[in-house]
């Protein structure tokens, strides 16, 4: 009968939408207590663990991604500028980072000797990720996360994400893990110095210090190792690189980039793929997989990457993360600097213009990934492939002179 007293309650706030904070914020209690209890009591959660990590909690209406309940889910696309991914690479931010990481890997040189051993993770990219996701550790994370992923689990565009996360942070706190005021995250609930969602802790957090607490928040060879194993659950392959920067002829076609499309490095060598630093490509590798990379098309800097790059990408699904953290990587263990290649004008266009551009592909029986708005490999190659069908030069890559001719 509570339960169904509850459940009416955030019927009836719901019903009355525009509500204020203060009624949003009882109907949030309401289905922390008539829809979160029971999926946490279903895992195992106490109600002593429950009540500990939400009472001081409140509906966090400041955050971004979240939809009124009731309302109408925003379209996927909107009129957000797509720029170059030039500002990515802004070598101010990244020569910070590399100074920072040149000066953290005397620092903790023994301790990254040991998980490089241990996980076979180089230390420079262990160095790079904590560097980008929290400024090796000097970044303040600010929220509860509880009150975060609650928030997000009852009123964001992904609130299943969030629910299973909101879960998994409770499992943390019921396990002893970490007490309900340990748990600090940023705006989308990634917490501690590495940026562990909930789950990604209790799959991939380690306890390397030896105090017998996996301390991600105030232990840096705890985030370390962390980072480290994280990368090799997920496949790293140890005695390889990210990639390398390479310099790609005409001939070979931007459109035969992405991990699905591996050939021997060998291969890509016989197709007149040659390294930008002039230096050979190591024996080992010439046997082995490699993919061609192509962020920005023909508009961009190119390279020969290895499964190490997607491993990369299992820490933050994106291209250009990924070539952040190995060229962060590379230039605090070897030296060296911005990439050779320069991120060319792509003209004014917005996520929307994108998305247009993808449905045309989609039309035509294109696989674009999702037309989302953001063009990853499949897309960019879908524009290569488009574009030397109707004989024009393959750039593959979104560009303002496009819009009225992908439509």
């Amino acid at each position: 009968m509570r339960s169904l007293r509850l459940l009416s309650l955030v019927l009836s706030l719901v019903a009355a939408l525009p509500a204020s904070a203060a009624k949003l914020d009882d109907s949030f209690k309401a289905w922390l207590e008539s829809d979160m209890w029971p999926k946490a009591k279903a895992a195992g959660i106490s109600r002593a663990t429950f009540d500990a990590s939400t009472a001081t909690i409140h509906l966090k209406l400041d955050l971004p991604d979240l939809v009124l309940p009731g309302a109408k889910l925003p379209k996927n696309q909107d009129q957000a500028e797509f720029n170059s991914p030039a500002s990515y690479f802004a070598e101010k931010k990244v020569a910070g980072l590399v100074s920072g990481g040149k000066a953290r890997l005397g620092q903790y040189g023994k301790v990254l000797a040991k998980i490089e051993k241990q996980y076979g993770v180089p230390r420079g990219i262990v160095l790079a990720i904590w560097g980008r996701e929290s400024g090796y550790g000097t970044v303040k994370i600010p929220f509860n996360a509880f009150e975060v992923l609650a928030t997000k689990a009852f009123m964001s565009t992904r609130k299943d994400l969030f629910t299973k996360e909101f879960l998994a942070a409770l499992e943390i706190v019921q396990k002893g893990y970490a007490t309900p005021d340990m748990l600090r995250s940023s705006w989308a609930g990634a917490m501690g110095q590495p940026q562990f969602l909930p789950s990604s802790f209790l799959q991939h957090a380690v306890d390397f210090d030896g105090d017998g607490r996996r301390d991600i928040w105030g232990s840096t060879p705890d985030a370390l190792a962390s980072i480290a194993k994280y990368l090799a659950d997920y496949g790293w392959q140890k005695g390889r690189g990210w990639g390398v920067e390479a310099s790609v002829p005409d001939s070979v076609s931007c459109a035969l980039e992405g991990p699905d499309i591996g050939k021997p490095l060998s291969a890509w060598v016989g197709a007149g793929i040659t390294s930008v630093s002039g230096k050979a490509f190591g024996k080992s590798e010439m046997k082995l997989e490699s993919y061609l990379l192509a962020p920005a098309g023909r508009l961009g800097p190119m390279f020969i990457a290895t499964p190490n790059f997607y491993i990369i990408k299992q820490y933050n699904n994106s291209d250009l993360y990924a070539l952040f953290v190995g060229n962060v990587a590379d230039r605090i263990t070897a030296g060296g600097g911005a990439f050779h290649g320069k991120w060319q004008d792509i003209g004014k266009l917005t996520r929307h213009d994108v998305a247009g551009m993808q449905k045309f592909l989609e039309g035509k029986g294109y696989d674009v990934g999702s037309a989302d708005g953001l063009p990853g490999f499949k897309t960019r190659r879908s524009i290569g492939d488009w574009q030397a069908k109707n004989g024009h030069a393959p750039e593959c890559y979104p560009v303002a002179a496009l819009k009225n001719q992908l439509k």
